[in-house]
């Protein structure tokens, strides 16, 4: 099977080694990739957010797979048109993507799938935001309606940082807040039926003990020792299960990777929010467990066989992985910054997230530039090996956190 892969960024380093590592694929390729996928696939350059641009490419290279990894191809309907063309493709055509793409639309398929989640008001003018807010108190929590690559959300005591930030986004969703721990459970959809992954926990603030602003995510850890027993079963039937059944009852049958980002608040289970993509950094920790080879489970999803599968099956342990991201970051970061790399172990490898080659050195050329990923026999081993990896890497533009893997 040759897989054609869309993105750049961690997320699809961990999917492409997943990939590759599947008997069943003879060639992966991706677009536009990054050096670290450059090893393990051929690259090519495209537009991954233009549909015709894609289908020439899957058609040019004979592709019997398309995996979607960023969200905003799928915004812009690259799924609907590779399947037009007959080619199987994972990830939601662009009306289901609207799960993502307006928080204001999935608080409105929660409602009419009865999935718990925390009570909102859709605001466009300061009047309305003004009355949200003092509806709902502090802390504030106002999301950016459309896609703002992990960064839309504030949650803040200060009700002018609250109203300057839904000022600044223009149509918001002002909700509730939540307490209790969060949590992300993914499901590989068909459009009927749904697999769960593992749960798993990220850190959204830049700093350690969640302290700065909001970030795309600084490090992931699974499976939650803390988390109830019950809870996957408990989200496939309260969240997952009932959302596809709305998403088809509406025309629009989901396929492809359905987030579920979860708080396990006082009053029990509530969803934050709705994703319709491979989380990022919690793939990079999840798919580093997952024994089941994965193309063959993405392909049966693309063709509505899931009920072929059967159960996926799990390396014993955990898995953690923590970002180290540039300087500046999640506001400018700095760029160029020279890395040198070690040489990755059994238990700890580097995934590249926002690197480049710049004559034959790789530096830096985004906001979150690696994830380092560590495997144990339990989560203070995972956490151990990624941080001893992360300390022999050289790059002095770059920063982590210190506490990937300690529950908050």
């Amino acid at each position: 099977m040759k897989i054609l892969l869309l993105g750049s960024g961690g997320r699809e380093h961990a999917l492409g080694r997943a990939l590759v590592a599947d008997p069943s694929v003879t060639e992966l390729h991706a677009v536009p990739g990054n050096p670290g996928l450059a090893r393990i696939a051929t690259l090519h350059t495209a537009d991954p957010a233009s549909p015709e641009e894609m289908v020439a490419l899957a058609q040019h290279l004979g592709a019997g797979l398309v995996v979607i990894g960023p969200e905003a191809p799928l915004v812009a309907g690259v799924a609907d048109a590779l399947r037009e063309a007959g080619i199987d493709t994972f990830g939601p055509g662009r009306a289901a993507a609207v799960l993502e793409g307006s928080k204001a639309f999935a608080k409105e398929v929660m409602a009419a799938a009865c999935v718990p989640t925390a009570e909102a008001r859709v605001c466009t003018t300061r009047a309305e935001v003004e009355a949200a807010l003092d509806q709902f108190g502090a802390p504030y929590v106002v999301k950016d309606d459309g896609l703002a690559a992990g960064k839309g959300v504030v949650v803040t005591n200060d009700r002018d940082e609250a109203i300057a930030h839904a000022e600044s986004c223009g149509r918001v969703v002002i909700e509730d807040f939540l307490d209790g721990p969060e949590a992300s459970l993914f499901a590989i959809c068909d459009g009927e039926r749904a697999l769960p992954l593992l749960p798993a926990q990220d850190y959204k603030r830049v700093g350690d003990d969640d302290e700065g602003p909001n970030t795309g995510g600084m490090g992931a850890y699974c499976p939650l020792p803390w988390a109830p027993a019950d809870l996957t079963r408990q989200v496939m039937d309260e969240v997952v299960n009932p959302t596809l059944a709305e998403m088809r009852r509406r025309g629009t049958p989901f396929v492809g990777l359905l987030y579920a980002g979860l708080a396990l608040t006082s009053k029990g289970l509530r969803i934050v929010e709705f994703n319709v993509r491979f989380g990022d950094p919690e793939t990079q920790a999840v798919l580093a467990l997952l024994k089941t080879p994965l193309a063959g489970v993405l392909r049966a999803a693309a063709r509505g066989e899931l009920d072929t599968v059967g159960e996926l099956e799990w390396r014993d342990g955990a898995a953690l992985v923590v970002v180290r991201a540039a300087a500046g970051y999640p506001g400018v970061p700095a760029a160029g910054g020279a890395i040198t790399l070690p040489s990755d172990e059994d238990d700890a490898y580097v995934l590249h997230a926002g690197t480049r080659l710049e004559d034959g050195q790789l530096v830096a050329a985004g906001g979150r530039v690696l994830g380092v990923v560590g495997r144990g026999a339990d989560v203070d081993a995972a956490r151990a090996n990624a941080y001893g990896l992360l300390a022999r890497i050289d790059y002095a533009d770059g920063f982590s956190r210190t506490d990937i893997g300690i529950p908050h």
